[in-house]
């Protein structure tokens, strides 16, 4: 088949340009973009003829479809990719769905400080350069007991620049049974051999002992690293080294005692009828020299790396040059001020921090919410079979594994399409409803559903049986 006569029938881009679908695109974006397409396109199709020259009925209709094909590219690109989405998994700090949600009063007070300038580091008082962690430094102390903090992108970054600061080309001592693993490959050992830091392991996987750590301090001994294994347990023949005990070890020695307790928490959570997990507050008064954690787990917060505890270690963290790369952006220094400021009293924070407000979520709100859903999904009973169930809903974000939470769902059956479909075009919605799929049923847990949210699941649910 001779491959010019299709190559003859391609529009030419001049006069793809003129057609009106594509003249409509520059109300919305230049003509640059419009044109880069509308060449790539017929580039494409070039190639396509080049390929498959026999193939008369597909190169037609691609032929066809161009002003199509190009329309929706461009569509594509300017659509944004980052979207909200309902949370109706009952994970609370769902990894993947960004973990800790903001308050919105954190976000309103965030957007106003930086949609125009800010004294990020600036010193109102003494009207000079300031430091941007003056703006939470102090609340921070006073919460926790530390005498000086910092915050970083990320606890792994926190980590990373607590050990370069403090053990380059020194060791430090860590149990084998705390060599963590968590989300996106995060390694203790790689972090600690990036940081220059040589590796000493003590102990076993199962049992280390106090004297498995005095036994390796050496003259080349920088620190004693305690990390606590949020993300999993090791039960039956266990036994490790406190936290106090390994603080009186570092006193005895003169050698710091760091502690990555990774969740953050500043509440005591086993108020709140869960397991109890080490507070931020409790290691400090253990006698813990620098501890690390992260803003968006159980702290509730923005994705930071906090790093609290004695001033002249932090004032020497503060100074090293890995500081500047892994600091944290206005945004970021906003919304933490306000989180901390919640924690000044528990009680706000309770109410005020979703995180810990979903924690502390009584069964039977949950389960009045899930009835109400329930009810106002049955307008679709000619195309769904909606229970509502019991369920259990967890924390997540590596944060207390074993820990279930009783809980209500919607539980939703389509009778005019598979439960696959159903739960791929609940994703593919304006706002997406993220739920979790049991047995050929799609279940919509109430726990992790945010005020107002129950409206959008009711109006997304329903657009997909117009």
């Amino acid at each position: 088949m001779d491959a010019n006569k299709y190559y003859r029938n391609i529009p030419k881009v001049d006069s793809i340009m003129e057609n009106e679908k594509l003249k409509e695109l520059l109300d919305i974006t230049s003509r640059e973009l419009v044109l880069d397409y509308a060449r790539n396109a017929t580039e494409e199709l070039r190639m396509f003829i080049n390929d498959n020259p026999n193939n008369e009925e597909e190169i037609n209709a691609e032929i066809k479809n161009i002003i199509n094909k190009i329309s929706l590219q461009v569509h594509k690109l300017l659509t944004y990719n980052m979207k909200k989405v309902v949370n109706g998994t009952g994970t609370i700090l769902h990894t993947n769905l960004g973990r800790a949600p903001i308050s919105k009063e954190a976000a309103e007070r965030a957007k106003n400080i930086v949609t125009g300038y800010s004294n990020l580091e600036f010193d109102l008082e003494l009207g000079k350069r300031g430091s941007r962690y003056s703006h939470f430094e102090k609340i921070i102390s006073r919460i926790t007991g530390a005498e000086a903090a910092i915050a970083v992108n990320n606890n792994a970054a926190a980590v990373l620049l607590i050990l370069s600061s403090l053990a380059k080309d020194k060791e430090i001592i860590v149990s084998r049974g705390e060599l963590v693993e968590i989300g996106g490959s995060f390694r203790i050992p790689d972090v600690m051999k990036q940081s220059g830091g040589i590796l000493v392991e003590v102990g076993t996987t199962n049992k280390t002992h106090l004297h498995d750590y005095e036994e390796k301090i050496t003259s080349q001994t920088a620190a004693l690293l305690k990390v606590h294994t949020s993300n999993y347990k090791i039960v039956g023949f266990t036994e490790g080294v406190s936290i106090e005990e390994l603080s009186d070890l570092g006193k005895k020695y003169n050698i710091p005692v760091i502690e990555d307790i990774g969740s953050g928490v500043l509440a005591d959570l086993s108020n709140y009828g869960l397991t109890y997990e080490p507070t931020v507050q409790n290691s400090i008064n253990a006698g813990v020299d620098i501890i690390c954690f992260s803003g968006d787990k159980l702290l509730g917060g923005p994705q930071a790396g906090i790093i609290a505890g004695k001033k002249q270690y932090i004032d020497k963290i503060k100074k090293h040059p890995l500081n500047r790369a892994l600091r944290i952006d206005k945004f970021t220094a906003a919304v933490l001020e306000s989180v901390f400021h919640d924690y000044i009293d528990e009680e706000k924070a309770i109410k005020n921090i979703p995180v810990l407000k979903m924690i502390n979520m009584n069964i039977e709100d949950i389960k009045i919410s899930a009835e109400k859903l329930s009810e106002k999904l049955k307008d679709m009973s000619e195309f769904l079979d909606i229970c509502t169930e019991e369920c259990l809903s967890q924390i997540g974000g590596g944060a207390l594994p074993l820990e279930r939470m009783k809980s209500y769902a919607v539980s939703i059956k389509p009778k005019t399409m598979s439960c696959a479909r159903f739960e791929r075009e609940l994703r593919y919605s304006e706002t997406p409803i993220i739920g979790r799929v049991v047995n050929d049923t799609f279940y919509i847990d109430l726990r992790t559903v945010l005020e107002g949210e129950d409206q959008i699941i009711y109006d997304e649910i329903k657009n997909l049986f117009k």
